[in-house]
């Protein structure tokens, strides 16, 4: 087992691998990595991420950079759980350059009902808190939902009624 990770050591694989790539790229931290990065979280198990471009050499830089940092390193997106949302992109806030790669907080928007899919109590805490440091608004929130219902078929293990709930149960309590 690997040692947790915190923002200083999410910080320092985000230096060693904008060192390690060969090209252009961008980085989509999510999860953990952005809670620890936005201050709410002291640690976290994995550094989740999405390459998008990936950066020539990522995928070769990555198990030395784990081995170095003794760190779990795990590609995972929000759209793994849930339908993208649109505009993703643009909605998602940049970090850091480092090297040939900008590192990205993936969309909150998409990262909040990811986690609200899965329902965790700690993705429960996190969506609060993303809510509470204005990342995400209710309103939108729902808005935004509510334009990817129609591709929730498109994921079979989602219960859509369920998913609903929990969305309008947070946004009721998050106004």
């Amino acid at each position: 087992m690997r040692t947790p990770a915190n923002a200083e050591r999410v910080q320092r694989f985000m230096k060693q691998l904008g060192s390690a790539v060969r090209g252009e790229g961008r980085v989509y931290l999510t999860g953990g990595a952005s809670a620890l990065l936005v201050g709410w979280r002291d640690s976290t198990m994995d550094i989740d991420l999405h390459p998008d471009p990936e950066a020539l050499g990522f995928f070769e830089a990555l198990p030395g950079i784990k081995e170095a940092l003794d760190i779990n390193i795990e590609l995972a997106a929000p759209f793994h759980f849930v339908p993208v949302l649109p505009e993703w992109k643009e909605r998602s806030v940049h970090i850091a350059r480092h090297g040939k790669l900008d590192f990205f907080h993936f969309d909150f928007y998409s990262q909040a009902l990811s986690k609200l899919e899965r329902g965790h109590e700690r993705d429960f805490r996190d969506v609060t808190q993303m809510a509470a440091r204005h990342l995400i608004l209710s309103a939108r929130l729902m808005e935004l939902f509510d334009r990817i219902v129609p591709q929730l078929i498109r994921y079979p293990s989602l219960d859509p009624a369920s998913l609903t709930r929990k969305i309008k149960t947070f946004v009721e309590a998050h106004p």
